[in-house]
């Protein structure tokens, strides 16, 4: 094993994936904050990444990130483990009965474009979707309507030993952005069941959801996506426009004049800045609204 020094980082080369020690973690997220986790593991694939969580200890706290969105990691950073799927867990095929695989760690974009081709309709949602399938299975990512399990065959799991197991959408209990069960296991892959329809008008459904997203959305300035869930019957960006905090700022985090729902880093916020906003947020829409906004953001880590 060789051992190189980086700037930010202790990197270790393992066998296939890469062991980085205190790397922060700002540079993995969209939001551009997080402080350094204890390791943070890249894998090189699937069965790279069973044969290193063979080698955690079972009480090793491990924690997945995709493309970083939905996450607020504070300033303080992660103990334990991160596993991250970048650019890893890729693979996606057309199965023998018209089922789409998919792992954990392709972007639901990707996803919404391999079905459009192929003229399978009902993934096209998941176009407008700024994470990776596994976060989407984890919290039944929706958009534009639809929702990340109403489209799921099965699932695959992985468990803190390394054993892989196969359940269906009954053994979860499926909510708007709430997924339940089976904590201490983490989603490797799925199957998603799909109609078949026409190509060129799956393809134009998806470029005009990819328009509307770019039009309403601060898609150019770095954000988690929607901080908020919206209450029933009624949206989260309606009532924080309503109680004038659109523009609103603390520190270098800002809510968005392009769509209220979404906190954008000006450049230089930190997680802290970001983390005050939104209950800064919450506190006024509530004072003024009457409503509990819930956070759809999942925020972890140690503050400073």
């Amino acid at each position: 094993m060789t051992i190189e020094m980086t700037t930010s980082s202790t990197q270790e080369q393992l066998p296939k994936g890469r062991l980085l020690k205190r790397e922060k973690l700002a540079k993995y997220t969209s939001w551009r904050v997080g402080g350094p986790v204890d390791q943070l593991y890249i894998p090189e694939d699937r069965q790279d990444l069973i044969e290193f969580i063979k080698t955690l200890p079972e009480s090793e706290p491990v924690f997945w990130m995709g493309l970083g969105s939905n996450l607020l990691v504070r300033d303080g950073g992660i103990r334990g483990t991160v596993i991250n799927t970048k650019g890893r867990l890729k693979e996606m095929s057309l199965t023998g009965d018209g089922s789409v695989y998919v792992e954990a760690g392709v972007p639901c974009a990707h996803v919404a474009r391999f079905c459009g081709e192929r003229g399978l309709t009902g993934a096209e949602f998941l176009a407008g979707i700024p994470g990776t399938m596994g976060g989407a299975l984890k919290m039944n990512a929706g958009a534009f309507g639809g929702e990340t399990w109403a489209i799921v065959k099965s699932v695959e799991m992985l468990d803190a030993s390394g054993n892989v197991t196969h359940r269906k959408p009954d053994d979860f209990k499926v909510s708007y952005r709430s997924v339940k069960g089976f904590e201490n296991e983490w989603f490797l892959a799925c199957l998603l069941t799909l109609q078949q329809g026409d190509t060129a008008v799956s393809q134009q459904k998806i470029k005009g959801l990819l328009e509307k997203r770019g039009a309403t959305q601060p898609t150019n300035q770095p954000s988690c996506g929607s901080v908020f869930k919206n209450p029933e019957g009624d949206y989260a960006a309606r009532l924080i426009e309503q109680t004038g905090l659109k523009g609103y700022a603390i520190g270098g985090a800002c809510v968005s004049e392009k769509h209220a729902n979404f906190i954008v880093n000006t450049g230089n916020a930190t997680a802290a800045d970001i983390e005050a906003l939104i209950y800064y947020v919450q506190d006024k829409v509530e004072q003024q609204q009457g409503i509990v906004l819930q956070t759809e953001v999942c925020m972890v880590g140690e503050a400073i």
